[in-house]
């Protein structure tokens, strides 16, 4: 079992800057693909971002060139950097960790909020 624990949400004004955070139990980004998901009220999850166990990074078209994930193998710890936030970034956002062997394990979410 897996878990994630998210930290850094919160309120925003627009062309702003937060950093979300994911701790996860355990050294697990060797065998797990680590991302970033956000989900609005009555829409369906959508993707932010991922971070491969090599690196290799997948970005969502509306947040490229604004957002980056990162992650400290050190701290078992996934970040997403959001630049230049807008207020249609405001949602939820959930951090993921999936492999094909044993699927995709959620963390609690936290809110951002973009607003003036």
């Amino acid at each position: 079992q897996v878990q994630l624990v998210e930290s850094g949400g919160g309120l925003v004004l627009p062309g702003g800057s937060l950093r979300l955070s994911c701790a996860a139990s355990g050294s697990i980004f060797s065998t797990y693909v680590m991302g970033w998901y956000r989900q609005a009220p009555g829409k369906q999850r959508e993707l932010v971002a991922t971070i491969a166990n090599g690196g290799c990074t997948n970005y969502a078209e509306s947040v490229k060139g604004r957002f980056t994930i990162s992650k400290d193998n050190a701290k078992n710890t996934v970040y997403l950097q959001m630049n230049r936030l807008k207020p249609e970034d405001t949602t939820v956002y959930y951090c993921s960790a999936g492999s094909p062997a044993t699927g995709v394990f959620w963390g609690q979410g936290t809110q951002v909020t973009v607003s003036s």
